[in-house]
């Protein structure tokens, strides 16, 4: 009988005597833990990232777009699209339903912006003071609009931190005059660094007053409308208010699609969970190869070894005890060439938190798990046929290798 002593003693020796042959198993198993722990990683860093950004918006917030998908054919809050537009007195309307607190009508476009010979494309957005509200936006330096409610929008508008920057530099910002295409307003506040919240960078934006952008796009229809409700226990209530109000405005037809924070969560978090087993997936079957390999390799070290097995059988080793020395081998190999991947894809996934420290790379604790515990289930199962054929091997083999010599 083996000891076990002796039996992890003689598993380490054959691993170092053919150093070539257990690089090569190393190598298969570490790439193939590798991918499936880095691409876990990187689809679990955005999953995270995109539910973040979105849970910003808070649970009070509905989301109002134009079209329906019964009569788009399409996706509304992905589209923004529909049969007939938003106006902005639809959006005012909200405001006389019982339990809405604020509205925020919001159009969106791409401008040239120029102010003493520097220009630069950038995000206009137009909309009212509440939206600096519903969204829980600081200044930095300034204020938001001056404008009174029902009042005719004066020529103001709101800078984001990063083009405050870009277009000022060290220079005073407040009180600047910015041409806006063929518009010009007057900067009154600069937003502190936010980012990017509910697919708007505010770093890099300019906000008007939301009739003042409507005539620069040219457009009566609104991109969407944030609508803060007072009780968030009414969510669905006020869902229905909403849509029957719209319905009265657009000749009896519901052709507006209304988003919940929490829907909108959940069918996100639902497809990037999908999206990162299904990269999971893929990056396992690389394990699978390497398996494929293991056995392979095995199956050739039985076959190199055939002298040292009928040896030691000849010396007392029972078949088991054969078949757990070359299951040990390979779980080994397996095991180590896991773990060696999990640290350089852990080591990769690192240095992009470095690059890109707003995008929460991690790898989830099953994702590791799983792939060192599957390494070492695929060190067993492929290692077990060539493990079997060795324990069947007769003890003669040792003196017809002796005297074939």
């Amino acid at each position: 009988m083996i000891r076990l002593q002796d039996h992890f003693t003689f598993t380490l020796r054959s691993l170092t005597r053919t150093r070539f042959r257990t690089t090569m198993q190393l190598v298969a198993m570490a790439i193939g833990v590798l991918a499936v722990v880095l691409l876990t990683g990187i689809g679990e860093g955005g999953r995270r990232f995109v539910m973040a950004e979105f849970a910003s918006l808070g649970n009070d917030v509905l989301v109002m777009l134009p079209g329906r998908k019964e009569t788009t054919g399409g996706l509304p809050p992905l589209t923004g699209e529909g049969t007939r537009d938003i106006t902005l007195e639809d959006a005012q309307s909200l405001m006389r339903i019982s339990g809405v607190e604020r509205i925020a009508p919001i159009v969106v476009g791409t401008s040239r912006l120029s102010i003493s010979g520097l220009s630069r494309d950038s995000l206009v957005l137009g909309t009212t003071q509440d939206f600096f509200n519903i969204r829980d936006l600081a200044f930095s330096q300034g204020q938001a609009f001056t404008t009174r409610q029902g009042s005719r929008s004066r020529a103001e508008c709101i800078l984001g931190a990063t083009l405050r920057d870009e277009l000022f530099g060290p220079k005073r910002a407040l009180g600047q005059w910015i041409n806006v295409a063929d518009y010009r307003c007057r900067v009154t506040g600069v937003l502190t660094d936010s980012g990017t919240g509910f697919g708007f960078d505010m770093s890099n934006a300019l906000i008007l007053p939301v009739d003042n952008a409507m005539q620069i796009f040219n457009t009566e229809g609104l991109f969407r409308v944030m609508i803060q409700i007072e009780n968030i226990d009414a969510v669905p209530a006020m869902t229905t208010a909403v849509e029957q109000q719209m319905k009265l405005r657009h000749d009896g037809q519901l052709d507006i699609t209304i988003v919940t924070p929490d829907s909108l969560l959940s069918a996100f978090n639902n497809v990037l969970l999908i999206m990162t087993f299904a990269v999971a997936g893929i990056a396992a079957i690389s394990l699978l190869v390497a398996g494929v390999l293991i056995m392979n390799m095995t199956l050739i070290g039985v076959a190199q070894r055939r002298a040292e097995i009928g040896l030691l059988k000849a010396l007392g080793a029972s078949s088991k005890e054969v078949r757990l020395l070359f299951i040990t081998e390979a779980t080994l190999l397996a095991t180590s060439g896991a773990v060696l991947g999990m640290l350089i894809a852990e080591f990769i996934l690192w240095g992009l938190r470095f690059k890109f420290p707003e995008v929460p790379f991690a790898t989830p604790l099953w994702a590791s798990v799983s792939a060192i515990g599957v390494s070492a289930i695929a060190g067993i199962l492929f290692s077990w046929i060539p493990a079997q054929k060795a324990a069947k091997l007769p003890p003669v083999l040792a003196l017809q290798a002796q005297a074939g010599k």
